[in-house]
């Protein structure tokens, strides 16, 4: 016969085991993401903690190898979001896809043109060979920007197509091409012969790198779940940007980075000196407006059309004040 105390620990067991097996499970949210970088830390920190447990979710994060990759997962229904460059959100809205813009949790660019050899000025590329990624991407849709704005015509260099920032980085060095766009983490391990000709930020400030997309289906069909999953993502992001040496531990460990690489550090300075990233998820209109009128230029779209159609604005606040009355 069991003792007291035994029957009272039996008791205990049975009631949390009861407890467990009524609680719901917790809703599963798909969220598309750019192959895992130095920048591991700020993107993936929503999955970690309780930031989404707590609010009954699990979020799975989905890597795709470029933004329209990431678009396409999307527009199928293989995810329930993505975060892909804010242009090519825009572009595919303004083709007709049913692609919402919720937030715009990257803001800052950090993205840069680097060359090799004696290459030390943009009129310098004229004739030259950059590699881009798929037309309409970020890499393309900035280098296109980037010779509009010091006036040069896009046909004046030569364009291919490279998938994602570590294959267009290899074709750099290895001398296949002369220049390229990729992200400025490349530069602390960068080799002689190769540097950054132009910093994006610097010469296109209103050229924003990503924001988070959700379809317009979902939204109507799963709008709850839409504003948790935005409070999980503005929480996670804020935890990261004053958890330096966490952030940076869990970029080395999903990046595959090895412990003396500089560039999950290099990454997080740079991102918080420069505000490159924005747990209030902003919907800056004039920007994205700026950034429409540029693809309307560049021939990425062959006319404006009307921004406010395809922003979500009220998700974000929402999730905003969710986030506030958790704290």
């Amino acid at each position: 016969m069991l003792n007291r105390f035994a029957r009272a620990g039996v008791t205990a067991v049975l009631a949390l085991a009861g407890a467990a097996a009524a609680a719901p499970a917790p809703i599963l949210w798909r969220h598309g993401v750019i192959n895992l970088k130095s920048d591991a830390g700020f993107v993936m920190m929503p999955t970690q903690h309780d930031f989404a447990a707590k609010r009954g979710m699990r979020i799975e994060a989905v890597q795709v190898k470029d933004g329209a990759l990431a678009l396409k997962a999307l527009i199928s229904g293989e995810v329930d979001s993505i975060e892909g460059g804010a242009g090519e959100g825009i572009i595919a809205a303004m083709r007709g896809a049913d692609v919402k813009t919720v937030g715009c949790h990257w803001p800052g660019l950090p993205h840069a043109l680097f060359v090799r050899g004696n290459i030390d000025k943009i009129e310098g590329l004229k004739g030259k060979t950059i590699a881009t990624s798929a037309p309409g991407s970020l890499p393309d849709n900035m280098m296109r920007a980037l010779l509009g704005n010091y006036g040069i015509s896009a046909s004046a260099v030569r364009f291919t197509a490279i998938g994602s920032d570590a294959d267009r980085y290899r074709a750099l060095t290895a001398g296949i091409v002369d220049a390229t766009v990729v992200s400025s983490e490349y530069l602390p391990v960068a080799p002689p012969g190769i540097k950054i000709l132009i910093a994006g930020r610097d010469v296109i400030p209103d050229y924003m790198r990503l924001c988070l997309n959700v379809i317009g289906k979902t939204i109507a069909l799963r709008r709850a779940d839409a504003v948790k999953f935005l409070a999980t993502e503005s929480e996670g992001i804020s935890y990261a940007v004053t958890h330096r040496d966490e952030t940076i531990r869990l970029a080395q460990e999903l990046s595959g980075a090895k412990p003396d690489d500089p560039r999950p550090a290099f990454v997080y300075d740079e991102t918080v000196k420069h505000r490159a990233i924005d747990p209030d998820l902003p919907l800056p209109m004039r920007k994205l407006e700026w950034m429409q009128a540029e693809f309307v230029k560049t021939g990425a779209l062959p006319r404006a059309g009307d921004l406010h159609a395809i922003v979500e604005p009220t998700l974000r606040q929402e999730a905003l004040d969710l986030v506030r009355t958790r704290r």
